[in-house]
């Protein structure tokens, strides 16, 4: 690995850089607060500083990059638009400051994108195309407009003025909290960990850089590492789903990064779940990825002081309830309990009695009398139950138990 001095003399973007791209859209982005969360901190036995960039207009640090390279085109090219292929953050924080100042925007969605996305990027001002059924085919005919239409293509991570604009985030956050001794940076294409890292190293030599992908788009852990691994999948941190990272930020990571770690999806949506709870502040799976890698490795990080990034917060409301109705279930407050009864009348009162007694809620309550291999006369019935913790759902097990009945909880995968 690269000395920090090396790292300077031989990457495009420096700390310098980062500097003239944080005069540059000074007032025009939310300088978003950097906090010592102190129940995550006790939660992790880590000293844990979090810096919200949920808090950004469009909900992420993306308006970052996009503004800086907005406002270093010249005049004539501004005119003509700029052209980019988007179906999240980078489509908002472009459409949005290109509306903002007079600069015609145009994105290119794959037709699959989420009807919201198309919505919240005209929204913005932007001209929405849709076109083709993966981002790549959306890419290529972006490339084409480019060139049709003679417009400037503003690539989402693998640009120096892009990757400037993203290194602001750190200058904030080490300016909020100097005594930070690691950043764990979530890497989808990587411009926001070469823009942080250069940042932050740039200020303090020592400083411990972590990235952090999920396990299931691993492309640059698998590029540093020189491994061959899958990228595919559905995962929740969808912002960082990167199969392709770019050739100029794999430079950066590969100088910068001290170590890539990966996290699971259990791990993300946890992680999604505790900040609402603790925080109250709502983030994307990207988003969450630093605080999943403190949960993930606990011992790694213990007694250090940790900064991480809500990089985004622009997460599908219908999924977000289905992620914190998991932790619920994850946690022993939501339960779904499976219990052999015979078919005969009074069967589901005498049960639905101890649920009372232990002063358990029923939600719902489903019977399975034909597709089950038990008798005829038997049934199963499946209660979805709401408890105060774990604890109190194995009382209610054990007393269910003792009064005669086979009962088994149905688990998340």
């Amino acid at each position: 690995m690269a000395t920090a001095l090396e790292t300077r003399e031989t990457l495009p973007v420096t700390i310098d850089d980062v500097r003239g791209a944080a005069e540059r859209i000074m007032g025009a982005v939310v300088r978003t607060p950097t906090l010592r969360s102190q129940t995550l901190s006790q939660l992790t036995g880590a000293e844990v500083w979090v810096k919200f960039e949920n808090h950004q207009f469009t909900a992420a640090y993306k308006e970052r990059g996009a503004l800086n390279t907005l406002l270093q085109m010249p005049v004539e090219r501004r005119a003509q638009g700029v052209i980019a292929a988007s179906a999240g953050n980078h489509a908002q924080g472009l459409a949005y400051h290109g509306s903002r100042l007079g600069i015609p925007v145009t994105i290119v969605m794959p037709r699959p994108t989420p009807t919201v996305k198309v919505t919240q990027t005209e929204g913005h001002g932007a001209t929405v195309i849709l076109h083709g059924e993966t981002f790549d085919a959306a890419n290529a005919h972006a490339s084409e407009l480019e060139v049709e239409r003679g417009l400037t293509f503003v690539p989402p991570f693998d640009h120096p003025h892009i990757i400037a604009g993203q290194g602001t985030v750190a200058l904030e956050m080490m300016a909020d909290a100097p005594d930070l001794d690691t950043l764990i940076i979530p890497i989808g294409g990587g411009g926001l960990f070469s823009g942080m890292g250069t940042a932050a190293r740039g200020l303090n030599p020592a400083i411990s850089l972590i990235g952090v992908q999920a396990e299931l788009y691993p492309s640059m852990y698998a590029r540093v590492k020189q491994v061959d691994l899958p990228c595919e999948g559905d995962t929740l941190a969808e912002g960082i789903a990167v199969k392709q990272p770019g050739a100029l930020t794999s430079r950066f990571v590969e100088q910068l990064a001290d170590d890539i770690v990966l996290v699971g999806e259990r791990h993300l949506e946890k992680a999604v779940a505790l900040l609402l709870q603790i925080e109250k502040t709502v983030v994307e799976g990207a988003g969450a990825a630093g605080l999943a890698a403190l949960l993930a490795y606990p011992d790694r990080f213990a007694g250090r002081k940790i900064g991480i990034v809500l990089c985004g917060g622009n997460i599908d409301t219908r999924l977000l309830a289905n992620v914190l109705l998991r932790d619920l279930a994850r946690s022993g407050r939501l339960a779904r309990l499976r219990v052999r009864l015979q078919d005969r009348p009074g069967a589901l009162f005498h049960v639905a009695r101890i649920f009372d007694e232990q002063q358990v809620n029923i939600i719902e309550i489903y019977h399975q009398r034909v597709f089950t291999t038990l008798p005829a006369k038997g049934l199963i019935t499946d209660i979805e139950c709401e408890t105060r913790d774990r604890a109190h759902l194995g009382r209610l097990m054990a007393a269910l138990g003792a009064a005669g009945y086979e009962v088994s909880q149905v688990e998340l995968a």
